[in-house]
């Protein structure tokens, strides 16, 4: 009877532990699908300072001088219709006016650049805990498509007038009408009149999400860009995707 009773009570206690043992998985796979002991709260809030903090760090160094002009990634070259002119001109021996006139765009979209920061602020704001979750999980250009999604319009607004402004105080105008006036005045040539402003404004906006892109990469791969606890906590979240 002894025997019985310490085997009924081998096998309770067995069975005791392996409900404890299965509750414990259960319950570690629940937290991990719930995002660990982050929130949903936290989950939007660190995404959100990884935004901030990336998007700042582009922005800032697109808008130092040569941020676009010396950084071959952005460097904005001339459309197709100008580029015929600036070989002409290479060819007569003003390659000097050629290259001011490169300068010159670059130097508007390194101005234009300055408004973004303000717009990226307001929409990774308006970022909804649902797109933050959706993004952390998801492509690793996810931030970037949201920002685009979300910023082109008003960042095109911004950017357009400043750079029409920009392009007259850095005496683009000037150039740029130099520069066309002489290669319309030459024989045989197709005359043009491109809009430089639509042209830059375009390509400042491709340079900036751009950029965003290599950043979001970094801040998805590098572990040494998760500067806080929070942020570590929700992208270890990521690398188990």
């Amino acid at each position: 009877m002894k025997k019985i009773l310490f085997a009924l009570f081998i096998i309770t206690a067995v069975s005791t532990g392996a409900n404890a043992q299965l509750k414990d998985l259960v319950g570690k796979g629940k937290e991990m699908l719930s995002g660990g002991s982050l929130s949903n709260a936290d989950i939007g809030k660190a995404l959100k300072e990884a935004l901030n903090n990336g998007v700042t760090r582009e922005v800032t160094k697109l808008t130092a001088e040569d941020g676009f002009y010396k950084n071959e990634a952005v460097k904005i070259l001339l459309p197709p219709e100008l580029q015929k002119v600036d070989k002409k001109l290479r060819q007569m021996g003003m390659s000097s006016l050629a290259d001011e006139g490169i300068k010159v765009l670059n130097r508007a979209a390194e101005d234009a650049v300055k408004e973004a920061t303000p717009i990226f602020v307001d929409a990774i704001t308006k970022m909804t805990i649902t797109d933050a979750k959706k993004i952390l999980m998801g492509a690793d250009n996810s931030a970037t498509s949201y920002l685009q999604k979300t910023t082109t319009t008003p960042l095109y607004g911004k950017f357009s007038p400043v750079v029409k402004t920009s392009l007259d105080k850095v005496g683009a105008d000037a150039v740029w009408e130099k520069i066309i006036s002489k290669y319309n005045s030459l024989p045989l040539v197709t005359k043009v009149n491109p809009d430089l402003t639509d042209y830059v404004t375009n390509k400042a906006l491709d340079g900036v999400f751009k950029m965003i892109t290599v950043e979001e990469k970094n801040i998805r791969t590098n572990l040494s860009s998760r500067t806080s606890d929070l942020l570590k906590k929700a992208f270890a979240l990521q690398d188990k995707k």
